[in-house]
């Protein structure tokens, strides 16, 4: 009786992993009859395990008369062949269609080595033909993808990173993998987790989004604009939805972002020039005119404006600064136009400007506010940046214009020089024309 429940206990066991088996199977033994008939085989031809057991072969019953003899010999050669045999036949169902099925056949041997029968795997073509369809998409986007693609766990860390992927994050794809993503972006690290989760509790939004982040790399941290899309990725095999991570597509658009974001602001400054040209033009006083160039300047470019005048002494190459305007006006720890003059130390931004005719830039360490910086530069205490240019006017130095931001705005750049040069020309044509 043990032994007998051991044999049962087992047999119920291989039934239930037969029948739980995606893929539809059926075994031979040497003499070619059917002794394993599952679940599956039954759904795909309609032939239920009683009727198909006991069968020699699928002669006069799944397969077509004309077929029978090549469709057994084909299947019993797998057990005189080492490795898998794969082969496609039509058969058929129980209710007399066809079904063109791939199958996956190799021999079984007995207890003393020898063939002892064949078992026999298949499945439909179309639904073979998806499933590889579906592994070769995976391996494509994983290798040879034109755009990143980074599978995330719910942990919110990279599990599976392509090669576009590395390289935009200019590392290697195992160096990424388990890593938390604060440690790969310096910069838009919250708008990316946040998304993520998003897409992990309600699922992919229904347009690609566009996110500058800024990416810890060899070279340093390099501003990037990545168009995204997003994928949330359940387990098929879960009675219910089991979330496995995000699916993250991205596309690199730095540079056409760029090119965009330099387009609108090249033509919102021209159209700043142009608006206080005919504000200017509306004033009767030269100085007025000069302070109202100014005030249009400011907006969008700098928080504030320093005009210092040059006023040349009796001894030779010797010059003193006065201040003539501040935009705002009123600034607390800066000396009133006009009242004393300006001591600028050896070596400061406008002096070199002065010396150099031109342009110069300066930021604070680290582009953060520093108030003794900015103090004895004679600047604001908010100020984190500078760019001091030359008023010239009928080859003359008239003294200089001094732009300055905040540590919340990005460092002057040679855009941003270009545009400062353009409103001191015309500020410094309006003070020649006061007389100044």
């Amino acid at each position: 009786m043990t032994a007998f429940g051991r044999d049962e206990t087992a047999d119920d066991l291989l039934a239930a992993l037969l029948d739980g088996m995606d893929a539809a199977l059926c075994a031979f033994d040497a003499d070619g009859v059917i002794t394993h008939w599952n679940r599956e085989a039954e759904r795909i031809l309609g032939w239920s395990a009683g009727e198909a057991v006991g069968r020699k072969g699928f002669a006069g019953w799944a397969v077509r008369a004309a077929d029978a003899q090549d469709v057994q010999d084909r299947l019993m050669a797998a057990q005189d062949v080492p490795g898998r045999q794969v082969h496609e036949f039509a058969l058929l169902t129980k209710d007399g269609g066809r079904v063109l099925v791939r199958t996956q056949s190799a021999g079984v041997p007995g207890a003393d080595g020898k063939p002892a029968g064949v078992y026999c795997a298949f499945s439909e073509v179309h639904a073979q033909i998806d499933l590889e369809r579906s592994i070769a998409l995976s391996e494509a986007l994983m290798e040879d993808a034109s755009w990143g693609v980074v599978l995330v766990d719910v942990d919110l860390r990279p599990a599976v990173v392509n090669v576009h992927a590395a390289r935009a994050f200019g590392s290697g794809r195992t160096t990424l993998l388990g890593r938390p993503l604060g440690e790969l972006l310096a910069q838009g690290v919250e708008e990316l987790e946040g998304a993520l989760q998003h897409v992990l509790a309600e699922g992919a939004p229904p347009a690609p989004a566009e996110l500058w982040v800024s990416v810890r790399g060899p070279e340093g941290v390099r501003r990037r604009c990545w168009r995204c899309g997003f994928l949330r990725l359940a387990s098929p095999l879960a009675e219910e939805p089991v979330p496995l991570g995000v699916a993250l597509l991205f596309q690199d658009v730095t540079e056409a972002r760029q090119a965009q974001l330099d387009t609108a602001q090249l033509r919102f400054r021209s159209h700043q020039l142009y608006r206080a040209g005919r504000a200017a033009a509306e004033c009767e006083d030269p100085a007025e005119a000069a302070a109202v160039r100014l005030e249009f300047a400011l907006a969008g470019f700098a928080e504030h404006a320093l005009v210092d005048v040059l006023e040349p002494l009796r001894e030779p190459e010797s010059v003193r600064l006065l201040r003539w305007a501040a935009s705002p006006p009123g600034l607390p720890g800066l000396p009133e136009p006009g009242a004393i003059p300006v001591r600028y130390a050896a070596g400061h931004p406008v002096l070199q400007a002065l010396e150099r005719v031109g342009s110069v830039r300066a930021s604070a360490p680290h582009g953060q506010a520093d108030g003794a910086w900015a103090g004895n530069r004679r600047w604001p205490q908010g100020a984190a940046h500078a760019l001091c240019t030359v008023l010239r006017s009928r080859g003359r130095s008239l003294g200089t214009l001094t732009f300055l931001r905040g540590p919340s705005r990005p460092a002057f750049e040679r855009a941003d020089a270009a545009y400062a040069e353009e409103v001191a020309a015309r500020v410094a044509a309006d003070l020649d024309l006061a007389g100044r």
